[in-house]
């Protein structure tokens, strides 16, 4: 008996994915919902769901998906909105894929935190989505060695997603047979939005282009 999923997110990761379901025997993809507007620096999620047929939420906000759908599966994939407990109460299972090894790097930009703090590893995590912030316990993670000398966050980003792809694949068709793991509070760590100003040259897809943003910035106050 396939199992009925929504997904959640942007790019090309969840892009990848949507097509993994699409063509899956034991998954169906019943609608997409989309980070609304979608970034332009990566795959358009709308675009492969016109392409594909797939039906969407235009608003991109998941509380305009229909009340009566049921939600076997939802799937969220760098998806932006924060979901509600009475969201999450509907759904049989939720499940979020983060890049960092959790419980460290929960919130926002964990890869340009891990860099900032020159960490020599870092990871993905898919986890059960609970109310809190990334703090739902853990279903799988990988963990690969950053460089922090050399590398910038564009290219850990692609080390995410390529690794995110994989333990996706490892992950989801024995989803029901893993016993997810309560998080260690003791070693969580936290970074919300507010505090990306203090990335520095972290910030951004490359230290040349933080720089320039920031040199940019200083020169309008100026």
């Amino acid at each position: 008996m396939t199992k009925q999923v929504v997904l959640f997110g942007k790019g090309e990761l969840a892009v990848k994915i949507a097509g993994y379901f699409l063509h899956s025997q034991n998954f169906d993809l019943k609608l997409v919902v989309p980070v609304i507007p979608e970034p332009k620096w990566t795959d358009s999620l709308v675009n492969w769901c016109v392409e594909n047929d797939v039906p969407f939420i235009e608003s991109g906000n998941y509380v305009d998906i229909p009340e009566e759908m049921k939600v076997e599966l939802a799937v969220s994939i760098y998806y932006s909105n924060i979901f509600k407990k009475w969201f999450i109460d509907k759904c049989g299972k939720i499940i979020n894929l983060h890049n960092a090894p959790l419980p460290k790097y929960r919130g926002g930009s964990p890869i340009n935190w891990a860099l900032k703090n020159k960490e020599k590893t870092h990871g993905v995590t898919i986890h059960e989505i609970t109310p809190g912030i990334d703090d739902g316990p853990i279903i799988s993670q990988v963990n690969f060695s950053i460089y922090p000398e050399t590398d910038e966050v564009k290219d850990v980003l692609n080390r995410c997603y390529d690794f995110g792809w994989v333990l996706f694949q490892q992950t989801i068709e024995r989803l029901d047979d893993i016993a997810s793991m309560p998080q260690d509070e003791s070693k969580a760590l936290y970074y919300s939005k507010k505090q990306n100003e203090l990335l520095g040259e972290r910030r951004y897809f490359t230290r040349e282009e933080s720089r320039e943003k920031m040199k940019n910035q200083a020169n309008a106050i100026s």
